[in-house]
């Protein structure tokens, strides 16, 4: 029976900086370009109800300073270098990078007891790569400490159910999953495992990983373009609010000239998104990432769009990223398959399913350059901001007719000690 199990020998959680999702450093690198002095806050939320963090905070603030203890050695940055849309003065910018702990803090929750609050703040290029890392610690902190001897035994039957359903169904014989687990994986040691087992048993089907660290290590492409962050933080450093989403994608178009290609669509809903995804965008785009709303409805209205505008839909790709599961992957892929190009990204139903109850964690951008920034998705709940006023005045810019749920952030002055 194999068992993972914790100890004060236990290696630290993060031991490589590339241990991250791609889309940090695709975005890192528009920063640097274009963005190098943009001051931001990022604030951690966890929507579980009941889970205590709190006897966990001095074991996370240690993970936090092994973290900012680490650099990219040469290899990682001949990685870096040898991929094609990474610029060689960004690599050098990141041979001399190291996360600083001054910009993050950790401390109980002033307003709500049980949570713990996790904030960022500091220079926009100095502190993008705090997310992934963190999210990652406070989730395998929480389940080594709640399921010190958990038996992978049930991990693994679940594991292969999966694959079976995708690789005994001749109709998904060309549907592409990538994984996208790092953030609410189980433990690193775990979605080691996942990855090794999709590559030996469904290779056909596995399209990638978003982590650079196993995309390196096992021989996976790299996959991802941006975030929300990156749309939100346009909301303070674009020329006119209304024209953020389209000043986004216009820098992104100015420093990738066409690579990384795909387009999210749900920063401030799809209505908002599809006015201002234009004919010049759909041509320029290589399509679309879903991550809120309804995900079959989202393609059926982005394939109608790509029509009015004149463009082959089955020349665009739908990425569907929000919540997957391998039965709703398969229902989405028969219901679009031969009418545009299909993909997905899965998260936490593959490097988190052991029979536990994962955690629903964030940590989101909530200011730019001294501004509140918000994202005003098609799912309510995914709404995180601290000015009330800011997001009315964001939905009357868009809009946005559809009701939104309040901040799910309360905004609060008192200041945590730093990491």
């Amino acid at each position: 029976m194999a068992l993972l199990s914790s100890s004060a020998s236990t290696p630290c959680i993060i031991s490589s900086l590339l241990d991250t999702d791609l889309y940090k450093f695709t975005m890192m690198q528009v920063v640097l370009h274009h963005f190098p002095a943009a001051q931001v806050e990022y604030r951690f939320k966890c929507r579980t109800a009941g889970a205590d963090l709190n006897p966990y905070i001095a074991e996370i603030h240690a993970e936090i300073q092994k973290l900012c203890q680490l650099q990219f050695s040469e290899d990682e940055l001949a990685y870096l270098r040898g991929l094609r849309f990474i610029k060689s003065d960004f690599v050098d910018f990141l041979g001399l990078f190291k996360l600083n702990e001054k910009y993050i803090s950790i401390s109980p929750s002033n307003t709500s007891p049980g949570e713990i609050e996790i904030n960022v703040m500091g220079p926009w290029l100095h502190t993008i790569l705090f997310e992934i890392p963190v999210l990652a610690i406070v989730n395998e902190v929480f389940f080594r400490n709640n399921h010190p001897h958990a038996d992978l035994s049930e991990g693994r039957k679940r594991l292969n159910q999966k694959i079976l359903h995708i690789t005994q169904d001749p109709r998904l014989k060309d549907c592409k999953i990538a994984d996208y687990g790092t953030r609410r994986r189980f433990s690193k040691q775990w979605h080691e495992e996942v990855l090794l087992t999709l590559r030996e048993k469904m290779p056909r089907n596995l399209a990638g990983t978003s982590n650079v660290m196993f995309a390196r290590q096992l021989g996976l492409i790299p996959l991802g373009t941006m975030a929300h962050e990156y749309l939100q933080a346009c909301q303070a450093l674009g020329p006119r609010l209304r024209d953020s989403q389209i000043y986004a994608f216009e820098i992104w178009a100015k420093e990738y000239r066409g690579d990384l290609g795909i387009a999210l669509s749900d920063v401030y809903g799809m209505t908002a998104f599809l006015r201002d995804f234009d004919m010049y965008f759909c041509k320029l785009f290589d399509g679309a990432r879903h991550d809120s709303g309804d995900p079959t409805q989202w393609g059926e209205r982005l394939i109608a769009h790509y029509e009015k505008n004149r463009v082959d839909p089955k020349t665009k790709t739908l990425v569907f990223s929000d919540s997957l599961t391998f039965d709703k992957v398969s229902e989405l892929y028969m219901h679009f398959a031969g009418r545009a190009r299909i993909a997905f990204g899965v998260g936490t139903h593959l490097t988190n399913d052991l029979g536990f109850t994962p955690l629903q964690i964030v940590m989101k951008m909530v200011r730019c350059n001294g501004q509140p920034v918000a994202k005003l998705s098609d799912a309510p709940e995914k709404t995180m901001c601290d000015d009330v006023a800011y997001l009315a005045y964001l939905r009357q810019v868009f809009e946005i007719t559809e009701p939104v749920s309040t901040p799910s952030i309360p905004h609060t002055q008192t200041k945590s000690s730093h990491v």
